[in-house]
């Protein structure tokens, strides 16, 4: 897979932006794994969770994929129910 597979079509601008920016962090390994992700659930995620994916998606690419890879910790302004919604979707992800 090399890009999305959701249409922005229907979207509010807020998620438009959160998918784009899902799938353009600057590394392919966190596109794809925040791109599939936002793909999957981007439509259906309360406005308490947009807050906290916009949050999470702040980090830099070198903090969050360590901790995506179990190589170390999720730093702790980062850690919490979405981070670990988002490291169980890609672990049942079998293409990731």
């Amino acid at each position: 897979m090399t890009g999305t597979t959701r249409s922005s079509h229907g979207l509010d601008d807020r998620r438009k932006r959160l998918l784009y920016r899902c799938w353009h962090r600057g590394t392919r390994e966190m596109d794809l794994i925040l791109g599939r992700f936002a793909d999957a659930h981007i439509d259906r995620l309360s406005d308490a969770e947009l807050a906290e994916f916009e949050r999470l998606i702040e980090a830099h690419d070198h903090d969050l994929y360590p901790a995506f890879a179990d190589s170390v910790p999720p730093l702790p302004e980062f850690a919490g129910a979405m981070f670990e919604r988002i490291k169980s979707f890609r672990v049942s992800d079998p293409d990731l």
